[in-house]
């Protein structure tokens, strides 16, 4: 019993750190508890729940690209020594007088 409770709270974790998923699987639940009480038809529910799981897809593989985009950047930034924190001290180049 114990370890489901871990891995509910271990998904539920994840599912916060990934509210647009969270989200996503709150409208799969509704579908599969008829929450609006409009499905009559298994067409209509089996239509919603294929456009809810291609955007499950999307939104998963968007949240893994950005995911993967900022650790090689990281990656990046680590391996050529690079500091990336710290403010620029620098207030620009000055303008030269126009010659007369």
């Amino acid at each position: 019993m114990a370890a489901r409770v871990d891995e509910d709270t271990k998904l539920l974790e994840l599912l916060n750190r990934h509210p647009e998923l969270k989200q996503r699987v709150r409208a799969l639940a509704d579908i599969a508890e008829d929450a609006d009480g409009d499905l009559v038809h298994a067409d209509e529910a089996e239509r919603r729940v294929i456009e809810e799981v291609r955007r499950v897809g999307q939104e998963t593989l968007h949240s893994w690209a950005e995911g993967r985009i900022a650790r090689g950047e990281e990656e990046q930034l680590q391996a050529d020594g690079v500091r990336r924190a710290g403010k620029k001290n620098s207030a620009g180049t000055l303008r030269s007088e126009p010659s007369r």
